[in-house]
């Protein structure tokens, strides 16, 4: 459980996720040095995994970060007031008519399509300067990119001025799944017709394959977080946690009902406690009858429904002096990201990116 900061914000607050700067910037370098000869670059969307980018990235620039990777334009417009001076890729490329935005701000457009790579030659030969930019090759994940077929006539890309060419794995948290030996022999295939561009194939599950994925630049998003790169994988420590306020707490008797649905049904004389968070913060409904939250090293199984703003949670093992106010840790010590993210079927990544903008953020300082 972190510190609450009782500063006027946080005594108000029902819920704190806090970010350990100091944390993050231990967690990058060995996220990096897995990648020793490749330069690491930071995935730093949406808004640096709900890390809050503005104070995020600063932290990785102290690093060594000097390539960012966000998806949106605005996106990137919101970064460069924060980084002036980094390299800022935006990976889907811009809207149509937008280019132009996108260059006054000294972004990089991922080009994922020949409708892109023309506007941005177009713009270029009517702005008379080489705007930097990169392009994606679709290697099988039928997402973002251009195809082998694409590439055929190479001098549709004459007179771009390329700073990367780059892929994505679609199975890389399946370090034995051949998909991933596929894309990347793909990658190598359509990369030769780019003699000297800078290759980035590797995400953070990628990094974990191993050097032959690594090429010139890495992208790191969720291993910053220390979230697992696949499924018994810890090599790096969490930097996010959060805390809940007990709202409420009451006893309800044998075969009293609790949440919509009236699902859950006390056998015994039960207290419960309602905590204010719930699937408008990132807290699945999923997870109705499968997450927990802790009260120290003792676990809380919560019960019933997941509402809109609120969980409850079975307190028949829990200290006898809880009272509301008391807090409780959803992700800390005992319950990681990853933990979290299994209770709803789904992997620690979207629950980060999930949690809501209601949370009181606190920032443990880089040291």
């Amino acid at each position: 459980m972190q510190t609450v900061f009782q500063d006027a914000e946080s005594a108000r607050a029902g819920a704190w996720l806090s970010v350990s700067l100091g944390g993050m910037a231990h967690t990058a370098p060995p996220a990096c040095a897995r990648a020793a000869g490749a330069d690491g670059a930071a995935v730093v969307q949406p808004d640096a995994s709900g890390g809050g980018a503005e104070r995020v990235a600063p932290v990785l620039a102290a690093c060594g970060a000097k390539t960012f990777f966000v998806a949106h334009l605005d996106e990137g417009i919101a970064l460069r007031a924060t980084l002036p001076e980094a390299r800022i890729f935006v990976l889907h490329g811009f809207m149509p008519g937008c280019e132009s935005i996108m260059a006054a701000y000294g972004l990089l457009p991922v080009l994922n399509d020949l409708d892109q790579v023309r506007s941005w030659q177009r713009l270029c030969m009517e702005k008379g300067s080489a705007f930097p930019a990169s392009l994606q090759f679709d290697t099988g994940m039928s997402r973002f990119g251009l195809t082998a077929g694409d590439l055929q006539d190479r001098s549709i890309f004459d007179g771009l001025n390329l700073q990367l060419v780059m892929s994505h794995l679609a199975c890389a948290d399946t370090p034995d799944n051949p998909a991933n030996a596929m894309q990347r022999n793909r990658f190598v295939e359509m990369a030769v017709g780019f003699p000297g561009v800078p290759r980035s194939l590797a995400a953070s599950s990628g990094i974990f394959l191993g050097p032959e994925y690594h090429f010139e630049l890495i992208r790191p998003g969720a291993a910053l977080y220390g979230i697992a790169p696949s499924e018994g994988n810890r090599a790096l420590k969490p930097v996010v946690s959060l805390d809940a306020r007990i709202v409420q707490i009451r006893t309800i008797q044998p075969g009293d009902r609790v949440g919509y649905g009236l699902g859950w049904a006390a056998s015994k004389p039960t207290r419960i406690a309602t905590l204010g968070i719930g699937y408008a913060d990132g807290f699945f409904r999923a997870q109705a009858g499968q997450a927990a939250v802790w009260a120290g090293q003792t676990r809380l199984a919560v019960i019933g429904r997941v509402s809109m703003d609120s969980i409850s949670v079975d307190l028949s093992d829990a200290p006898a002096d809880l009272k509301p106010g008391d807090v409780l840790s959803v992700l800390g010590p005992e319950q990681d990201v990853d933990t979290l993210a299994r209770s709803a079927g789904t992997i620690g990544y979207e629950v980060l990116t999930s949690l809501g903008g209601r949370f009181h953020r606190v920032y443990l300082p880089a040291v």
